[in-house]
């Protein structure tokens, strides 16, 4: 298989990775509600509810890393290297997650539980929130070089340079924060239809949830409108035989010249606000997570996709465009993407085993009464 083949099949990787990143976040969706939530037993099943699948979350990020590592290394010297700062709020953000599910319930636990739930509000919004930014940053660019030549320095053997800030510019840009938004409101919305779906609680809880699909389903409608006017209008730069150019809409440009792109585009927000839709105006609809997490997955693989083909820097330097990388000049070599390649036929066998997982977990939804005592499944 030619390197050029290699390269894109591996971006769709990527890009699958990243979608199933995005639906997943409905974890840290439901616990940025968690302070909100006043009634105990509320936030006891809310925290069961998502304690099921908060790993889930968690490998995946882990995964979506350590494939951008393998496949295009450059991106993640360049960007975890550089914008540290960034990442490694996100990274200390979901290890007090992973420290709250194991021990809020825990006996010996001298915080006691509110502790641990101000540990998930802040994951819930801190982690949806900047990784917002950083898929923002594929798009709006980055402060950033790259001199390939500096590795034969002795002194100094850097390929990447950043700026001073290391991603705090990133993380207080308009432009990020729009995406930002997007993202932690588009988790919220998604965690009450999951609740809706997954916790069989009482008529008041069931109708809060339905509120709060509404209300969070809105505002995340209005940032999500907001990105992609910005999106389509925005200067992005086009790989041309004589170097590099800024092209008025080039995302625009890219999902047209993509045709499948828009139609996915189209199709996973209709299931989107169909999912939104119904759960908040039918009397009693428990399917919306579904219409909304597969929406979702679409429209984010469509980004994915924007982002990376048809000559698209998926990571623009904004202070060099020779620097920006591209799936082509940051990507493996050939053997390591062939032999990655062959590992990743295993990919189909996993995902069956998560849904598995998921449907073994969800058979039958949460009960109050399930919460009673403290059983080890009981977080």
């Amino acid at each position: 298989m030619a390197l050029e083949h290699l390269q894109i099949y591996w971006w769709l990787i990527i890009s699958v990775l990243g979608a199933l990143l995005v639906f997943l976040l409905f974890v840290q969706g439901g616990q940025s509600m968690l302070l909100d939530t006043r009634n105990a037993m509320d936030r006891t099943l809310i925290v069961n509810s998502l304690g099921r699948k908060w790993e889930l979350t968690f490998t995946t990020l882990v995964v979506f890393g350590g494939a951008f590592f393998a496949s295009f290394p450059l991106f993640y010297s360049t960007s975890f290297g550089g914008a540290y700062w960034l990442w490694m709020l996100i990274l200390f953000s979901f290890v007090g997650q992973a420290v709250s599910y194991q021990y809020r319930r825990k006996s010996g636990n001298i915080y006691g539980t509110r502790f641990y739930d101000w540990l998930l509000f802040i994951n819930g919004c801190v982690g949806c929130f900047l990784l917002g930014v950083a898929v923002s940053m594929f798009f709006f660019g980055a402060e950033f070089t790259v001199r390939m030549g500096n590795i034969l320095d002795p002194g100094s053997p850097v390929i990447s340079q950043w700026v001073p800030s290391h991603g705090f510019e990133a993380i207080f840009s308009w432009r990020n924060w729009i995406l930002g938004l997007a993202v932690l409101f588009l988790a919220r919305t998604q965690a009450s239809l999951y609740f809706m779906n997954n916790i069989a609680g009482d008529d008041r809880f069931f109708n809060l949830n339905k509120r709060r699909v509404l209300v969070n389903g809105v505002i995340f409608v209005v940032f999500f409108l907001a990105f992609t006017v910005l999106l389509w209008t925005y200067d992005g730069y086009n790989f041309t035989p004589d170097g590099w150019e800024r092209l008025k809409g080039k995302y625009f440009y890219n999902y047209i010249e993509m045709w499948w792109c828009i139609v996915l585009w189209l199709i996973g927000v209709v299931m989107v606000l169909y999912g939104v839709l119904k759960s908040a105006f039918a009397k009693h609809y428990t399917k919306g997570i579904w219409w909304s997490g597969i929406g979702t997955v679409l429209v984010v693989l469509t980004l994915f996709w924007v982002a990376g083909y048809n000559n698209s820097a998926y990571y623009p330097s904004l202070i060099d465009p020779a620097s920006s990388l591209t799936i082509n000049n940051s990507s493996s070599t050939e053997f390591t993407l062939t032999v990655m390649s062959f590992v990743s036929i295993l990919v189909p066998f996993v995902l069956a085993y998560i849904w598995y997982v998921w449907y073994k977990m969800d058979h039958k939804p949460i009960t109050p009464s399930e919460m009673e005592g403290d059983g080890e499944h009981v977080y």
